[in-house]
């Protein structure tokens, strides 16, 4: 296997120069540098990342954990991610959970000890302790989505106002028996997207619809369940507000099957919008959160809190991204 000496000795300099043409640490002359260049090519020489990572600090790979890439923001969110790194020289390691605390904390025993400069993770909330064990040993930790530790790094959306914003756009279209599909509440995006619904309701003078829902990860199973549950007990319904896309798919399913015409007989509209929306025999009307620049921001917070690693102490960032209402067919 080829080595620095190797690439200097073809290339007829010494071997300080040959490190820094090609980690480009400092001035060499283009003839020079071609020359380099050319010798290490010509050897096979690739250097060793590992070994560079160990001199500089750094290993410019981004750890990122999500719950689900189907059908659900974070596939947005990640692509960002991933466009934003390359564009920074930064390589990402993407671990899916699909929600369960166990494979999450599996993940992050993984990146801990793997060689990530920061974390990007959107929290199930049940291994809090180990994420700030995490940042504590040098590794920053930005949370999207899901901000479920105070006092840490997040990107994050104001989910009430998708719920309190839906309600009143329903209500001005005439609907006034609406349900709401919802979450985990443990998980803060849920929760307050409920909060935004029940406060819109209070303040309208309307009935709260809502069932208990057996929703678990990414799946339009569970919006059916959920919805033929709300259906059932409500049949008066005439608006149905999904916390997620695929929820929304398991209740335009069964609205066919019922022989309920959308937007017709009950409108529907999800609070965090995917793009298959668009897509739909009836596309269906979405709160849409801006994933892409969510994904990008993210990966440049880390890299700003890699870089200014060892500083004084500052605050944890926040920063808020509000969503657009899409209005399609389902409204």
């Amino acid at each position: 296997m080829a080595t620095l000496k190797d690439v200097a000795k073809l290339a007829c300099v010494d071997v300080s120069t040959v490190s820094r043409a090609l980690n480009n640490t400092s001035y060499v002359h283009p003839d020079t540098k071609e020359r380099i260049y050319a010798a290490a090519k010509e050897l096979g020489y690739h250097p060793n990342v590992m070994a560079q990572a160990l001199r500089q600090g750094k290993r410019h790979t981004i750890g990122v954990i999500v719950p689900s890439l189907f059908l659900s923001v974070f596939a947005g969110i990640t692509l960002g991610i991933e466009q934003e790194a390359q564009k920074q020289n930064y390589g990402v390691l993407l671990c899916c959970t699909s929600g369960d605390p166990a494979s999450e904390k599996e993940s992050l025993n993984r990146l801990r000890s793997g060689f990530i400069d920061a974390l990007i993770i959107a929290s199930t909330g049940r291994n809090s302790r180990l994420i700030q064990d995490i940042q504590a040993s040098g590794v920053p930790v930005i949370q999207i989505i899901r901000d479920q530790i105070p006092h840490m790094n997040s990107i994050v959306a104001d989910y009430e106002a998708t719920g309190y914003n839906a309600v009143h756009y329903l209500y001005q279209l005439g609907s006034r028996h609406i349900g709401f599909l919802g979450g985990n509440d443990r998980i803060i995006p849920f929760r307050n997207r409920y909060q935004g619904y029940q406060r819109a309701m209070q303040e309208l003078h309307l009935p709260e619809l809502t069932v208990p829902s057996s929703f678990v990860g990414h799946s339009f199973e569970h919006g059916y369940r959920d919805a033929k549950e709300l259906l059932f007990q409500f049949p008066d319904l005439d608006a149905v507000i999904t916390s997620v896309d695929s929820q929304g798919l398991g209740v335009m399913r069964l609205m066919k099957e019922q022989k309920k015409r959308v937007p017709e007989d009950v409108r529907v509209i999800s609070l965090t919008g995917h793009t298959i929306g668009g897509l739909l025999e009836t596309t269906m009307t979405a709160m849409e959160l801006p994933a892409l620049e969510i994904g990008r921001s993210a990966v440049q917070m880390a890299i700003e809190e890699i870089d200014s690693s060892g500083d004084s102490h500052t605050s944890p960032r926040r920063l808020v991204f509000h969503a657009e209402l899409v209005e399609r067919e389902s409204t």
